[in-house]
């Protein structure tokens, strides 16, 4: 680490102590050229891959747009703010599990119906009537019908 004082690339960590939430690391060093002090801090950086629309454009992915999804299918929904952060977590790990860098839209969507399926029916086919582009009536029975079975055929 080089010092901010005089550029020295000679430093030594002095303190280090770990955040409350064990997510960063504040560390105390000092230069062994000019002998003075200064803080530093680490945290993690995690790397969430590249999200491929449909039209074949690359961006960023963005955690935001994936909570809009939850909480626009789930609006005045009967499902505890627990099991919705839950359900995210789970989506996100997965993406971080991957290891790739790049992956569809159409994969994370399905990741989020499977979810959504799992939390609340009605919030469910709301994100797929969306999501699958629902032209008619005809759309909308295909999904309750596929609601209504089973749950082993759904897994």
């Amino acid at each position: 680490m080089r010092c901010p004082f005089c550029g020295a690339e000679d430093t030594s960590v002095i303190d280090s102590r770990e955040s409350e939430e064990g997510t960063r690391i504040r560390r105390r060093r000092r230069c062994t050229a000019c002998e003075k002090r200064f803080t530093t801090y680490e945290t993690i950086e995690l790397r969430f891959p590249q999200v491929i629309k449909q039209d074949g454009n690359r961006v960023e992915f963005d955690r935001n747009k994936l909570y809009t999804s939850f909480t626009r299918a789930l609006h005045k929904r009967p499902v505890p703010t627990e099991q919705v952060d839950a359900a995210l977590e789970r989506i996100l790990q997965k993406l971080l599990s991957t290891g790739v860098q790049e992956i569809t839209s159409r994969t994370i969507g399905e990741w989020v119906m499977q979810e959504l399926y799992s939390l609340d029916k009605v919030a469910y086919i709301r994100f797929a009537s969306v999501y699958r582009s629902f032209e008619d009536i005809g759309d909308f029975q295909e999904v309750i019908r596929e609601v209504q079975s089973p749950p082993s055929d759904k897994q």
